[in-house]
C-alpha cells in the first residue's frame, strides 16, 4: 500500500495486517511516557533526564513513521506518530523546567 495513493477506507483495513507485537510494543513504551511528564512537572525537576535519549527515541519515532509511510501502511502509523508527540512533549517540558532550574540558581547564587 501507498502513502499517496490510498483511501481513508483502505488505511483503515489495514488492522487485517497490523503486527498485533509492533503495538504491543509501542503500548508498553508508550505508557511510560505519561509517567515521566506528571513525575517531571508535580516535581518541577529534571534530574535523571537526558535530553539526548529524549531525541534518539524522537528520531527512533520518525523512522517507525517512515518505514510505516513507505513500505508497510497501515494504522500503526497513528500510534508511532502519537508517541513522536508525546516525547516531544517531555522533550520541551524539560527544556523549559531546565531553564526555570538555571534561573532559581541564579538567583539563589546572587543572593
Amino acid at each position: 500500500m501507498d502513502l499517496f495513493n490510498t483511501t481513508i477506507a483502505d488505511f483503515l483495513d489495514t488492522a487485517k495486517q497490523m503486527s498485533w507485537f509492533e503495538i504491543g510494543m509501542l503500548i508498553c513504551f508508550g505508557f511510560s511516557w505519561p509517567f515521566s511528564i506528571h513525575t517531571m512537572l508535580r516535581t518541577g525537576r529534571t534530574e535523571g533526564k537526558s535530553l539526548l535519549f529524549l531525541l534518539l527515541v524522537m528520531v527512533g519515532y520518525v523512522f517507525g513513521v517512515l518505514h510505516k509511510a513507505f513500505y508497510h501502511l497501515d494504522v500503526v502509523i497513528l500510534l508511532y506518530g502519537f508517541l513522536f508527540v508525546v516525547v516531544l512533549a517531555d522533550f520541551l517540558i524539560c527544556i523549559y523546567l531546565r531553564r526555570k532550574e538555571k534561573q532559581i540558581g541564579q538567583k539563589k547564587a546572587d543572593e
